[in-house]
């Protein structure tokens, strides 16, 4: 079935579709949407599941994570200052390994205050151990939702799914829904390991020393790293089933690209364009979609970079004092590599403004001169 749905409420329907038992969260722009009309599915019996009404976003997290314990499938969403609040309990559910599936509409960070797009918000979480994925398309929000829901339950940990405020949250565009036979096929119910359970009784997250922490923390790496095998696994099963393969690491005409850009979220399909505008015109030039950040696709990304004459990565962001996040990751992938090519970064939209096709070749030209700084802001106005 075929729909014109809005990427706020894809998310909904990735949610009841999916068969997520346990539902709390807390109304945000640009999130509200979502919950609302999860709130609505439950209320009208066509989803199967308890919405629990909160105070606050870590509330709504900690709700998720005792169901997660309990051993339901849960769920959540939130956006910006809401997932920053959350910040403190993103640690807790990853340590404790349970696969909490979470929608983040981005939404830069205030203030100034502002409810426009950057991924400042969901970067900021890089390091609390959760899964992320970063949608191009509603149907990408959609597909990409059921997908975490499989990687996370297979390796116990949790993962967050990120679309682009109003760019994908408030827009409605087609989106294909399978069958709900061949999604509870490819989503079985959760298979729940160490859960709480009164006739088994156990303690969880109590008082660890350092002969028994570091070990933790080594088997929850390694729990991230096993998620590239268990993310190609379903990413081929859900391919099969909808004829849509996703990559982590997605090229696009770069089979002989000179100059690659890099991107990720919806400016990847103007990145397309963009591509397709350049050949036109004779111009080597393609395109890397990151779909999958955590776990970072290192392998993939130095199959498809190593040997180019340059690479331009474009940021929604900004580490502060350093330069572009996706940037620094992929430095850091392909340093030391034979055939390493120069890596040129450029901040671009932060707070929402708008990334154009013109935009992505004028810095894609730019990274081509020889004289281009390593680091760059785009399109600052005097």
């Amino acid at each position: 079935m075929k729909e014109v749905v809005t990427g706020n409420h894809v998310v909904s329907h990735a949610a009841r579709v999916g068969r997520a038992q346990v539902v709390s969260a807390y109304p945000i722009t640009p999130q509200t949407q979502v919950v609302e009309k999860i709130s609505e599915f439950v209320a009208d019996g066509v989803m199967d599941a308890k919405f629990i009404k909160v105070e606050s976003e870590h509330s709504a997290m900690v709700a998720c994570i005792g169901a997660s314990a309990a051993g339901v499938r849960a769920f959540t969403a939130t956006s910006a200052q809401g997932l920053a609040l959350m910040h403190e309990v993103l640690h807790w559910a990853a340590n404790a390994r349970l696969p909490v599936v979470l929608a983040n509409i981005n939404r830069a960070m205030g203030p100034p205050w502002t409810i426009w797009t950057d991924q400042i918000d969901s970067l900021s979480q890089r390091d609390t151990g959760w899964i992320q994925f970063y949608a191009e398309s509603n149907q990408d929000i959609f597909d990409s939702i059921l997908i975490a829901f499989k990687v996370a339950e297979q390796v116990d940990l949790p993962a967050m799914v990120v679309l682009e405020a109003f760019f994908l949250s408030h827009t409605a565009e087609p989106v294909d829904f399978p069958d709900q036979e061949d999604i509870d096929r490819f989503l079985p119910p959760r298979p729940a390991r160490n859960t709480v359970d009164p006739e088994n009784p156990a303690a969880f997250g109590g008082l660890t020393g350092p002969d028994h922490y570091y070990e933790l923390k080594y088997m929850e790496h390694n729990a991230m790293l096993e998620a590239k095998e268990t993310i190609a696994a379903a990413t081929q099963e859900y391919g099969d089933m909808t004829g849509r393969y996703y990559k982590m690491a997605d090229p696009y005409r770069c089979d002989d690209a000179e100059t690659v850009l890099v991107v990720s979220g919806g400016v990847a399909s103007t990145a397309k364009d963009a591509v397709d505008e350049a050949r036109e015109a004779g111009w080597k030039l393609g395109s890397l979609k990151i779909w999958a950040f955590r776990p970072f696709p290192r392998e993939e990304v130095r199959a498809l970079l190593l040997g180019r004459k340059r690479v331009v990565v474009v940021d929604r962001n900004i580490s502060f004092g350093q330069e572009g996040i996706f940037c620094s990751e992929l430095k850091a992938s392909l340093y030391s590599q034979p055939e390493a090519p120069p890596v040129l970064g450029f901040i671009a939209g932060l707070g929402g403004r708008d990334i154009k096709g013109r935009d992505l070749l004028a810095m894609a030209k730019a990274g081509e001169d020889p004289d281009c700084p390593e680091f760059n802001w785009y399109g600052v106005k005097p």
